[in-house]
């Protein structure tokens, strides 16, 4: 099948390439305004028990929006906010606030209304606060109505600071809109650079990058048609942007690479274009495959953030492979052996795959094939002392503190706290429905759970509804507080649901962790079974799983001793403490499916040199030496496209950024390099091994990779078999004699 594709693309080379450009420069015209219809939800699980008491409130009383703005005030020195010219100036900045925005502010209270609390100003009245209620029917409008007020309040002044819930959301949300910018003004240019190094070219350079944009620019296409249909996080755009960017850049450079290599084997372009289709484009197809399942791993969880990540990191790779499959290689077609055009490729030429065995690549995977014990043995116990520290992991939900400690607006949240200790802009909430003569009994027992700031206060009342609330002492101990909260002896006839900002946040984690296991054994199973129908072995398959496994247990490991235990914090400009369960779900899914994606390429071409009749040492050998520079250019790109979200301002970024990196480093070199190919030494002849039934069902379905027809080259009567002759010129007779 991608014989013929490759064959239809060279011959229709001129229409696919303008029509899917066509196609994908309009879908990134179109995605353009995707940013514009993100939205700020999908943080919770729908199905919790405090969805259910929120939504209760909100029927019942509208949104609570007392926690949107708040304004802190600070007097100047020898001044107090009781001072006539203070507060006259602060009565009229709000009531300026409040009469000219009336379709994004429902209410501002504050200290210096006549039926203030007094409890809205700290006891040496140095400072007081507002709270501003915001109009929107979702998260994504309130923000947008706190966007449009905040440039009202004069940045310049000291005298007033802006925390609450809008404030913290819209730092974050800037700072990932930062990191798209940054992506672009630093990534791609760098990634163009190393590219030239690696193919010591410019036209080879930049036909990654090429598709990298496309990619890019379609994902961003569809993600906004999907926008219609399903609510799409913010966060989403970054990620398209980082895994489609890095993703369709890696699938470029495995392409251009294979393509110079059938160049250098002698075949002329048409055969060329046809059998790099046939070989690469098949894995790359067959990777993008493996990995966009592991990210439909994350369909299985309730929340929507990690469903319309799933979405357009989906979208992202099937556009990246397509691309690879029909643009790239039309572009090859045209450029033929002009493709090492403008660049020193005569001076670092593509070899022919008889000789790659005799670059360092090769060298590396004969020293570990040679002394599989010795190499085996140690990197496995490294890479198990680096999952230690995943064991201190701690989940928490989005705050301030993943704002840098300088922001401006994690102070104010900050010095806010601690000067009203007894306020919270996210409160536990406590509602009563049904017979709610039992409100007196449910409050008794409700102030008896201890790490609340202090007695629960009922906040709102109905004929069926009562709503207690009371602020956490520290929402670390989220957990403890709400399960005593749970435990209260409910009378019959009526029914308690705990809800409010924090146990949102904790029963959306409590439902991340339940479903883990379940995403594990889907995506496990699934791409086992597909690497089992490509390769016709079991045991392949298998050990991928315990390689990835491997490394993915020490990049969270690494990502453990770093962001929760601190080491480096003062460096990184992060407040280590608990992470989001949403991202770590995320980063094992990108992590997974970029470690399984290297692992194809790897394996693909062992038993590519397997099938024509190489010795299981002998497919190692070249398997490694053929994709090693690859793999390992393909990890320094997504190193570097990953690592302009390293200088991400939002603790979140980060923590992908250097999951991503550490993953990258780890999995092309440590694992792709050395345990691999000692592991399968070990193995030996067992490599290959499946039940006979199931051979007959991978040869009846037919995902294997049948050998090319062999072409004749100038001065050749046909493309040789790799036999012992043929691959181990550099290899002596005592070596061959060892090899089974």
């Amino acid at each position: 099948m991608f014989a013929t594709l490759g064959r239809f693309v060279y011959r229709a080379r001129f229409t696919v390439l303008a029509l899917l450009v066509a196609i994908l420069a309009a879908a990134g015209a179109f995605g353009l305004g995707l940013g514009d219809r993100l939205s700020q939800s999908g943080w919770d699980d729908p199905g919790s028990e405090s969805v259910a008491a929120e939504r209760i409130v909100k029927d019942a009383f509208g949104r609570d929006n007392a926690g949107d703005v708040v304004v802190l005030f600070t007097a100047p020195d020898g001044f107090t906010v009781d001072d006539p010219e203070f507060a006259s100036e602060a009565r009229q900045l709000l009531t300026q606030i409040r009469d000219d925005n009336p379709s994004e502010v429902d209410f501002v209270r504050s200290y210096w209304d006549s039926d203030a609390l007094h409890m809205l100003a700290t006891p040496d009245r140095q400072h007081a606060i507002a709270s501003i209620g915001l109009l929107g029917e979702n998260d994504t409008e309130v923000l947008a109505n706190f966007q449009t007020i905040k440039s009202q309040f004069d940045a310049n002044d000291s005298s007033l600071q802006l925390a609450g819930l809008q404030p913290v959301a819209n730092a974050l949300s800037q700072g990932m809109e930062d990191d798209i910018k940054r992506m672009e003004l630093i990534a791609l240019p760098a990634v163009a650079v190393l590219l030239f190094f690696i193919f010591r070219g410019v036209v080879a350079a930049a036909l990654p990058v090429i598709i990298g944009v496309l990619t890019v620019g379609g994902a961003w296409g569809v993600t906004r048609l999907l926008t219609g249909v399903v609510e799409v996080n913010v966060f989403a755009q970054s990620v398209i942007s980082l895994i489609g960017l890095g993703l369709a850049i890696d699938y470029g450079l495995f392409v251009v690479s294979r393509f110079r290599e059938e160049l250098a084997e002698g075949y002329d372009v048409p055969d060329a274009v046809r059998r790099t289709v046939a070989t690469a484009g098949r894995t790359v197809v067959f990777s993008a495959t493996i990995i966009a399942i592991s990210l439909g791993g994350l369909l299985v969880f309730p929340q929507g953030f990690l469903k319309s990540v799933a979405y357009g990191a989906i979208a992202a790779v099937s556009i990246a492979a397509l691309l690879a499959v029909t643009v790239l290689p039309a572009l090859l077609s045209i450029l033929g052996r002009k493709v090492d055009a403008l660049g020193f490729a005569k001076l670092r030429p593509t070899k022919p795959a008889a000789e790659m065995q005799h670059t360092f690549w090769g060298r590396i995977a004969g020293w570990s094939i040679k002394r599989p014990l010795r190499v085996a043995v140690p990197v496995t116990i490294g890479l198990l002392l680096l999952v230690i520290p995943f064991g201190n992991i701690q989940f928490g939900g989005m705050s301030e503190n993943y704002l840098p400690p300088d922001n401006e607006t994690r102070i104010a949240q900050q010095q806010f706290d601690e000067l009203f200790p007894t306020f919270r802009t996210k409160p536990i909430k406590v509602v009563i429905t049904g017979d709610i003569s039992a409100t007196g009994d449910v409050l008794r027992q409700a102030n008896e759970v201890p790490g609340f700031t202090g007695a629960f206060e009922l906040e709102s009342r109905a004929q069926n509804v009562v709503v207690l609330s009371a602020g956490l002492v520290d929402e670390a101990t989220a957990g403890d507080a709400i399960g005593g909260l749970r435990a209260i002896d409910v009378p019959d006839g009526t029914e308690v649901l705990v809800g409010g900002g924090p146990a949102i946040e904790r029963d959306s984690i409590d439902a991340m962790v339940t479903m883990m296991p379940l995403m594990a054994v889907v995506v496990v199973l699934i791409t086992t079974l597909l690497m089992f129908l490509a390769f016709g072995s079991l045991t392949l398959p298998i050990k991928a799983v315990v390689m990835t496994a491997l490394s993915l247990g020490s990049t969270l490991g690494i990502l453990t001793w770093i962001f929760i235990d601190g080491h480096g914090a003062s460096l990184l400009n992060f407040t280590p403490g608990p992470l989001m369960a949403a991202v770590v779900v995320l980063i094992v899914a990108i992590i997974y499916g970029l470690s399984t994606d290297y692992e194809i390429f790897l394996v693909s071409r062992m038993v590519e040199a397997r099938a024509k009749g190489a010795s299981t040492s002998e497919a190692i050998r070249m398997g490694t030496a053929q994709t090693g520079h690859i793999i390992t250019a393909a990890a320094l790109i997504l190193i570097v496209v990953t690592g302009a979200f390293g200088f991400s301002e939002i603790a979140m970024m980060k923590y992908i950024a250097f999951g991503m990196i550490a993953a990258l480093i780890i999995d092309a070199t440590v694992i792709r390099m050395l345990l691999v190919p000692s592991v399968m030494r070990l193995l030996g002849e067992d490599c290959w091994w499946a039940p006979e039934w199931m051979k007959r069902i991978q040869r009846k379905i037919g995902l294997q990779e049948h050998e090319l027809e062999d072409e004749l080259r100038p001065g050749s009567t046909g493309a040789p078999r790799l036999t012992s002759e043929t691959l181990a010129a550099g290899g002596s007779r005592e070596e061959l004699a060892q090899r089974p």
